[in-house]
């Protein structure tokens, strides 16, 4: 029961930490999903020059040009004006930016280093493809508008260019490495007691 035990923890622990994301962006069914209120977009990065059609759900491992595409869930962002920029994230804000952290329109807009014009997207898809020339964080900004109630929500979801992603897979060779430890300790051979002194009688 104790190596149940052991191993069914290990397992929750590989679990979490492949499932980690940060911002408005989280990880559902092995995709990577924005919230704007309470509909939903899947978000995919890709780096044709360096990493072929390889899909990113966050973080961008190569600095230089990066496509993001953004496909939206619910039909209702269709109908809506939806506006799409990439913000140079001057404050050090990381993974923890919010909306609220970007500040007022101006600001924004002195920060935008990519922006697509505000509109709607009918077929559900935007594309923004933009040429990174240095590393470090930035926020992408997303904003969808209803255009009978004026209500407009956002979206923020931080990401990294020029990092690389191998830490991710770290937990599961350790979590090998790990249970083969314990199976040796639990199946190995044991050290015999060395034979003290007999008492005599």
């Amino acid at each position: 029961m104790r190596l149940i035990r052991t191993l069914s923890s290990a397992l929750l622990a590989v679990a979490a930490a492949s499932a980690w994301a940060h911002g408005g962006v989280g990880i559902e069914d092995d995709k990577c999903i924005l919230r704007i209120g309470s509909d939903r977009a899947h978000f995919a990065g890709y780096q044709p020059e360096h990493r072929a059609s390889q899909e990113f759900c966050e973080d961008f491992p190569e600095v230089g040009r990066a496509v993001i595409v953004i496909d939206f869930i619910q039909p209702a962002l269709r109908e809506r004006v939806v506006e799409f920029r990439i913000l140079r994230d001057a404050d050090g804000l990381g993974a923890k930016a919010r909306y609220e952290d970007l500040g007022d329109k101006d600001r924004i807009a002195q920060r935008t280093m990519a922006a697509l014009p505000a509109k709607a997207y009918p077929h559900g898809t935007v594309t923004l493809d933009h040429r990174f020339s240095e590393p470090g964080w930035f926020i992408g900004l997303l904003s969808a508008t209803d255009a009978a109630s004026g209500k407009t929500e956002h979206s923020v979801f931080p990401f990294r260019v020029g990092v690389s992603n191998y830490w991710k897979y770290l937990p599961l060779p350790l979590f090998f490495i790990g249970l083969a430890w314990l199976l040796y300790r639990l199946t190995g051979p044991r050290r015999k007691t060395p034979i003290t002194d007999i008492p005599q009688k």
